[in-house]
């Protein structure tokens, strides 16, 4: 398996910046292709074997700039906001933007003077000598989309559950020695499903913001990483394994976690980062299973969330919808808003890794000409919106994508 997406509970929860870059980016400065000029190249609709679609438009969501990497857009649930995460040396805060690049706020939570005094973690403080950069990021909107959740270690070396007003200040929401993180809140009501090491493992845990009481929901020997809801509030997507085997489960009443959680993929091969479809039917997920037996090429599958499609073997394998996937463990697949089809990217060298669209019903899928290179972190939204991270000079940016209208 490629170490590069191994998934440890330390690692995890420390979410570090992002890979190398690539010895061969976008220059600095150069806007991207036209889609008029772009037609011209292929007029057929396809291009060196491939079916190729033009986006309406691609444009960077804020000024192209050196010396800082965005990445992980996250879509409110109206669509009119983004937020991500915004890095420059070793510090990362959370930036929240409209669609044309207005930026609206900027999260960097750093733990106060009097807080570190009572915090167990250190004996004694000094602002502006023993302060350590502040490290924000897995970032989840709140229903009303007035409030993010996010994870912070607030410059202190340890990362809990916050949350903030849009405007506001922060809200601590977990306090534990151990890591938290790895948040998400329910789009029907206000709590949140979490991971926490608090066992020594990696559990998840439901978090009530209000009075911050924790129920913890799994009790593993392995840990459980990346709940998330179903579209209904109803049921939970989880991984459970560790190193290079982890199966997809789901718990389908949190109000009974042991007697409801049952495993969705039951096979040797590594299944990463469930998402739910728009409608909570089906379910698409990161696997390394593929017809070579190579641990390091990734597919992606989608499969009937209760179950009935099989959870290993051959009928588990006539899923895979798409083959040679750049596994995205931050994001996760992205579903578009129609639930029809996935975005994803494809694992080809030579091409910069370009993103694809493939449709589910005929599992064909199409390259989406966005003239950007070593792209990440795609995230649909409504109204055919697409946001993602690509490499421009090295560093990387935030774009925003929108297809044409059928």
């Amino acid at each position: 398996m490629n170490k590069h997406y191994r998934v440890y509970w330390p690692a995890a929860l420390a979410l570090l910046a992002a890979g190398a870059a690539c010895a061969a980016d976008l220059e600095m400065g150069v806007p991207l292709q036209a889609p008029e000029a772009a037609a011209r190249q292929a007029t057929d609709g396809s291009e060196a074997g491939r079916e190729v679609m033009e986006p309406e438009y691609v444009r960077a969501l804020s000024a192209v700039e050196a010396g800082r990497n965005d990445s992980n857009p996250v879509w409110s649930a109206a669509g009119s906001m983004i937020a991500f995460e915004r890095s420059r040396g070793d510090k990362r805060e959370i930036v929240i933007a409209r669609t044309d690049g207005t930026q609206l706020h900027k999260i960097y939570f750093q733990i106060s003077a009097a807080d570190e005094k009572e915090s167990k973690e250190k004996q004694f403080f000094m602002p502006g000598f023993v302060e350590e950069p502040s490290y924000n990021t897995g970032v989840s909107w709140a229903r009303d989309s007035k409030r993010v959740a996010f994870m912070s270690n607030g410059g202190e070396g340890n990362y809990d559950v916050y949350s903030q007003m849009l405007g506001g200040s922060a809200q601590r929401l977990t306090d534990h020695k151990e890591k938290d993180g790895l948040a998400q809140w329910s789009p029907v009501a206000d709590q949140l499903v979490f991971v926490s090491g608090r066992t020594g493992k990696g559990d998840a845990y439901l978090l009530d913001p209000v009075t911050r009481a924790v129920t913890q929901l799994t009790r593993g020997d392995k840990p459980y990483l990346y709940p998330r809801w179903s579209p209904d509030g109803k049921k939970i997507v989880m991984i459970y394994g560790s190193t290079e085997n982890h199966e997809v489960y789901v718990m389908d009443d949190p109000k009974k976690p042991a007697e409801s959680l049952r495993a969705l993929t039951r096979w040797p091969y590594d299944d990463l980062r469930p998402a739910w479809s728009p409608d909570g039917r089906k379910i698409a997920f990161y696997t390394n299973y593929n017809a070579a037996g190579d641990p390091k090429v990734w597919s992606l599958a989608v499969v009937a969330a209760d179950g009935s499609d099989g959870v290993s073997g051959e009928a588990l394998a006539q899923k895979i919808v798409a083959t040679d996937v750049v596994p995205d463990v931050e994001q996760g697949p992205a579903w578009m808003a129609d639930g029809h089809a996935l975005v994803y990217v494809k694992d080809e060298k030579l091409e910069y890794n370009p993103i694809y669209m493939v449709d589910l019903a005929s599992r064909k899928s199409v390259q989406l000409r966005t003239g950007t290179k070593m792209n990440h972190d795609v995230a649909c939204g409504p109204n055919g919106l697409i946001a993602f991270r690509a490499q421009v000079d090295q560093w990387d940016q935030i774009f925003i994508a929108k297809l044409k209208n059928k």
